[in-house]
């Protein structure tokens, strides 16, 4: 299977995980402080929203690629 052909099936499973789910979450560390043997950190939960045009453009672009015949 070609390079190509993987990465068509890649854009059309994100394309279908972005219409199902529409949103991600991740957790990042902003501040850290150290005082002696003190420590505080905050942690920072960051929400994402998919458009829903990236996901259909991730799925239309992935059958493209797989339709379409590529010159060796």
């Amino acid at each position: 299977m070609s390079a190509i052909k993987i990465a068509a099936m890649v854009l059309i499973v994100a394309g279908i995980l972005a219409l199902v789910y529409g949103r991600f979450s991740y957790t990042k560390e902003t501040h850290e402080a150290k005082i002696g043997s003190l420590e505080h950190s905050m942690k920072d939960k960051e929400t994402v929203n998919v458009p829903v045009w990236a996901g259909v453009g991730a799925i239309v672009l992935g059958g493209i690629l797989l339709l379409v015949p590529m010159k060796n």
